[in-house]
């Protein structure tokens, strides 16, 4: 079955951190660039980070940019986003997504709040 599954979210304070993941089946995984979407409430869906799939290249939105890492084990089929300083606008539902064919996960709530 081709799907992506994220895990990783909570809640967490101001100023903390926290690693998602998200693990890919049913497809060969080291032959797609990957991303990772928010949606916070009442908001559009955003891109957060990208990453080719070789790992050699990576982009972040401006929001995140120096916070936010994304990475990839292509031998473990999984993408992770370590994400440092939350804030609490960083609170939103995360997606994992393959960019080809536009496969998107179920997604992981992350809140920050004190």
């Amino acid at each position: 079955q081709v799907q992506l599954v994220e895990s990783g979210g909570g809640l967490v304070q101001p100023g903390g951190s926290l690693r998602l993941s998200c693990a890919a089946s049913g497809f060969r995984f080291s032959n797609y660039g990957m991303s990772w979407y928010r949606q916070a409430p009442g908001k559009e869906r955003e891109l957060v980070a990208t990453i080719s799939s070789t790992a050699d290249k990576t982009n972040y939105a401006d929001s995140v940019k120096g916070r936010f890492t994304i990475s990839r084990d292509n031998a473990k089929n999984t993408v992770n986003l370590q994400m440092n300083s939350l804030q609490p606008e960083d609170t939103a539902v995360y997606y994992c997504m393959r960019r080809v064919g536009s496969l998107w996960g179920q997604g992981t709530q992350v809140t920050v709040s004190s």
